[in-house]
C-alpha cells in the first residue's frame, strides 16, 4: 500500500517536527515542511501532495487564505486545518475556504492520523468538539446564513490586510506580492474606506477579530 503524501505548515519548528514524527510513525510520507502560508502554497505546487496540514495562524498568509490559494490551483489536494481554537465561526470559515478537516491541536495526537486517512478518502473530518458545535449551531438555526454586515474583502485584500497588520511597510508588502508600493497604497486606502477604518490600530484589531492574524 502506497504511503499518503503530506505537507505540513506551521510557524513553530518544534510543532512541525512533532507532527512529522506522528504522521510518519503512522505510515505517511511527509514530503514538505513550511513555516508560512505563502511557503505552503509554493510547496504544494512543487511537491503535489495528497493532503496538506496547515496551521490556522501563520505569518504572511494564514491557513484559511492559504487553503483557498492551494485549492484554486490544486482542487484534488485535501486540506486539514490544525488550530488551538474551538470556534464555530472559524470552523465555518474553514469549510467555506474548502478545507476537508478541522483538528484541534489538543486532539492532534489522537485524531490527526485518522483525519488524514479520512480526508484522503474524500470524507470530511472534524475534532469531536467541533462537530458537536457545528451541529448545535445548525439545529438551533438551520436556515442561518453567514452574511455579515461588514463588507467582505477579496482574497488579495485579505493578504494585504494580513501583511500590513503584521507591521510590514507598503514597500515590503509590494515585494512579497510582486506589485508596486503605489498599488499597495491604493489597495490600503480602498480597504480602509470599505471597512470604515481610520488607523493602523483599527486595521490590526479588524485582522485579529476576523482571525486573519493572532493577537
Amino acid at each position: 500500500m502506497s504511503k499518503i503524501r503530506i505537507v505540513i505548515a506551521d510557524d513553530h519548528e518544534i510543532v512541525r517536527q512533532g507532527l512529522k514524527t506522528l504522521l510518519e510513525t503512522d505510515g505517511c510520507e511527509v514530503v514538505g515542511e513550511y513555516s508560512s502560508g505563502r511557503e505552503a502554497v509554493e510547496g504544494v505546487n512543487a511537491t503535489r501532495p495528497e493532503v496538506a496540514v496547515l496551521d490556522i495562524s501563520m505569518p504572511e498568509l494564514n491557513g484559511v487564505d492559504a487553503t483557498q490559494q492551494i485549492l484554486r490551483q490544486h482542487p484534488d489536494v485535501k486540506v486539514i486545518i490544525l488550530t488551538m481554537h474551538d470556534s464555530e465561526e472559524l470552523a465555518r470559515k474553514v469549510l467555506e475556504a474548502g478545507a476537508r478537516g478541522y483538528v484541534l491541536k489538543s486532539d492532534a495526537v489522537r485524531d490527526l492520523s485518522n483525519a488524514v486517512r479520512t480526508v484522503q478518502k474524500g470524507q470530511p473530518f472534524f475534532s469531536g468538539k467541533i462537530s458537536e458545535m457545528i451541529l448545535r449551531g445548525f439545529l438551533s438555526n438551520p436556515n442561518q446564513t453567514q452574511e455579515s454586515a461588514i463588507p467582505q474583502l477579496t482574497a488579495r485584500e485579505r493578504e494585504v490586510v494580513q501583511l500590513l497588520a503584521e507591521g510590514k511597510s507598503s514597500k515590503e508588502v509590494a515585494s512579497i506580492l510582486g506589485t508596486s508600493p503605489a498599488t499597495v497604497e491604493t489597495q490600503r486606502a480602498k480597504i480602509m474606506q470599505k471597512l470604515d477604518l481610520h488607523s493602523v490600530t483599527d486595521l490590526v484589531r479588524y485582522a485579529i477579530r476576523n482571525h486573519i492574524i493572532e493577537a
